[in-house]
């Protein structure tokens, strides 16, 4: 859950997500949810000269399980934040 909350807290910030299949895409980061699948909106497309029949997409669905990356704007992440967060949820007892 801890970056499920970090990736809701970016919500509205400019992102680039690279799927596996190596197609590079930049958008406004609209939602995100549990299992990471991310919403985006303002779509464009990194290499449109390799996918032009992509570049009339405005908004897309990215199913989390064919991100490979997800690049974040640096100014916008507190990795001081995230760390104390994860010391947090590891001195957490687990549930089962």
């Amino acid at each position: 859950m801890l970056f499920y909350s970090f990736f809701k807290s970016l919500v509205g910030k400019e992102v680039v997500i690279e799927l596996k299949n190596d197609l590079s895409i930049t958008g406004t980061l609209h939602s995100v949810d549990q299992y990471l699948n991310v919403k985006l909106t303002d779509v464009q497309v990194l290499d449109s000269e390799k996918y032009p029949h992509i570049q009339s997409v405005t908004s897309a669905f990215v199913r989390g399980s064919v991100i490979r990356y997800i690049q974040l704007p640096p100014d916008d992440v507190d990795t001081q934040l995230l760390q104390e967060a994860t010391r947090k949820e590891i001195s957490q007892p687990r549930k089962e």
